[in-house]
């Protein structure tokens, strides 16, 4: 788009629909890459007792991905992928969807773009993605966070229709001492015991989608200049890729931590079932199990994961557009 062309073609139902699809594909095409990788860092993350003696090095990922197989094959591996799948389909889709035009809007020509308002604008479309989806992705924790031994009681291969009903039947999610107000709340209205986590989660993709669209378009500006000045780089796959790794390196980085704390309250309703878990007091039995180490407890696995599932997202992403002529 040249410095003085109008952005609004991108916002017609035509436009909606296939960029939606080209973010939706690359979601989950990056997603179903990283799969495997991603059951074991969500293990190592909410201290999943049969898992924590692998938890602190790289090769006790490979070493627990390779008991999972044991243990389950390969369906043990992809366990809670189809409810990932389920999630991240919508979620990626809204996420490019809302970036396109919050781009757009913040920053119409390339004169215009500033690494304050690159930021923004992912920090405001992974915080409008994770709104929508948020239900999805905590039953797809509960999915990939029980195994056999240490849940006892509960399927060892839990559905998404099972672990919903688990999550709608846990106790009241506020603590005793929480206003009368508050506690008929969550009475009253129960589905939002599916959004257990769900503010630190917010706070947590503020700096993780802000800092990875900061530097995709930080990087495609400096590393892939346009051919013709006022207009927008096109990049090439290979570009994509490299550029997509980094990008999610940096916001894995920056967010680690509160994804550590979010996993741990994501999945209180199994270890905690009768009390809904507070930030603070999350935070608090991170540090005193493990002080600033537990907050980057599987960083390394995070790593393995998000490094190449940014590189194929952004690549596929970048990809569909230029399939759908975006």
């Amino acid at each position: 788009m040249s410095a003085n062309a109008s952005p609004r073609k991108n916002h017609t139902v035509d436009h909606f629909l296939r960029s939606g699809l080209a973010g939706g594909v690359a979601g989950c095409v990056a997603k179903t890459v990283v799969a495997p990788l991603d059951r074991v860092k969500i293990l190592f993350q909410a201290s999943n007792p049969d898992y924590q003696k692998y938890a602190g090095t790289w090769s006790g990922a490979f070493r627990a991905g390779a008991q999972i197989y044991k243990d389950t094959g390969m369906r043990g591996l992809l366990q809670g992928h189809s409810a990932t799948l389920l999630r991240v389909f919508p979620y990626a889709a809204v996420k490019f969807v809302a970036y396109d035009q919050v781009h757009d809007f913040l920053m119409p020509t390339r004169a215009q773009e500033t690494n304050m308002r690159r930021f923004a604008a992912g920090a405001i479309s992974g915080t409008i993605s994770v709104f929508f989806t948020y239900p999805l992705e905590l039953i797809r924790v509960r999915m990939a966070f029980q195994t056999r031994a240490s849940t006892s009681g509960a399927p060892p291969r839990p559905t998404f229709l099972g672990a919903a009903r688990h999550i709608y039947a846990e106790g009241a999610p506020l603590p005793s001492a929480a206003p009368a107000v508050s506690r008929q709340l969550f009475h009253t209205f129960p589905l939002l015991k599916f959004y257990r986590g769900f503010t630190v989660s917010i706070v947590g993709m503020v700096p993780y989608a802000g800092t990875a669209f900061l530097t995709w378009g930080f990087l495609r500006q400096h590393l892939l200049p346009p051919s013709t000045p006022g207009t927008k780089q096109t990049g090439t796959p290979l570009a994509d890729l490299g550029i997509g790794a980094l990008s999610g390196a940096l916001a894995q980085t920056v967010s680690y931590p509160f994804e550590v704390v979010r996993r741990r309250m994501q999945v209180g309703g199994l270890t905690q079932p009768d009390r809904w878990l507070r930030l603070g007091e999350t935070v608090r039995a991170v540090w005193s199990r493990g002080g600033l180490r537990g907050f980057y407890v599987g960083l390394s696995i995070g790593y393995l994961k998000i490094v190449p599932m940014n590189a194929v997202s952004f690549a596929v992403w970048q990809g569909m557009k230029r399939f759908l002529d975006l």
